[in-house]
């Protein structure tokens, strides 16, 4: 778990060195579980404390949930080249809901969750996805202080300052993006992003509109 002294020490500067702990047996925790049974539907519906982010009919006929870390560069793909599409075809006919859940692979990541999740629930997934779109200019490694572009995009949101360094040192929101990214991890076996469950069914990697056709499509059928 990172503490809240912890977090704030490197967001403030947003000098991200320090890996989020609790990941040193991440792997073989995810390993052990992927070798057991899939998680049931009661399992995989448990939403975090932060509540879930959703969009779409929550009775639509599937259900597609993403874990996502915000630096990942193939959740950026999936984000910019097919989630467009997906949304247009089968979210905003009402014929997926789809949940996006946390699960930051390093405190930048972590930071840049609170920030969608502080910018409140109408703002959560046009905060996403315009990070996501702008991933190179706040989150390339060769950033000395990601804190400033960061800013920036977030100013844009609404954001001051104040806010800003507000949202970073919120521990209940980092608490509630943690408990959901370790529960992934062990009691769902998710170990890699874009990891997505489609109706139950685990599919890892940037999902092309092709796959997501092959997958969703005969659901709907059925």
């Amino acid at each position: 778990m990172i503490t809240r002294r912890e977090f704030v020490t490197g967001a403030s500067a947003l000098a991200i060195a320090a890996a989020l702990a609790r990941f040193a047996d991440f792997d073989l925790v995810a390993s052990a579980f992927a070798q057991g049974a899939a998680p049931s539907t009661a399992e995989l519906m448990q939403a975090g404390p932060l509540g879930e982010q959703s969009m779409g009919k929550e009775d639509a006929p599937v259900t597609v949930i993403e874990y996502a870390s915000m630096t990942c560069p193939h959740c950026a793909a999936f984000h910019t080249k097919t989630y467009p599409e997906m949304k247009k075809r089968y979210i905003d006919t009402g014929k997926v809901r789809y949940i996006l859940r946390e699960f930051p692979f390093d405190p930048l990541s972590a930071g840049a969750f609170m920030l969608a999740r502080c910018a409140g629930k109408d703002r959560y997934f046009p905060m996403v996805e315009t990070l996501f779109q702008l991933q190179p200019q706040w989150a390339d490694p060769n950033i000395k202080n990601p804190a400033e572009p960061l800013f920036a995009i977030a100013r844009q949101a609404g954001f001051t300052k104040e806010s800003f360094e507000s949202c970073l040192r919120d521990q209940k929101t980092l608490d509630g993006i943690e408990w959901v990214r370790d529960r992934g991890a062990k009691k769902l076996g998710v170990s890699s992003t874009p990891t997505f469950f489609i109706n139950g069914k685990q599919y890892r990697g940037a999902l092309s509109v092709e796959d997501l056709e092959k997958a969703i499509e005969p659901l709907l059928k059925s």
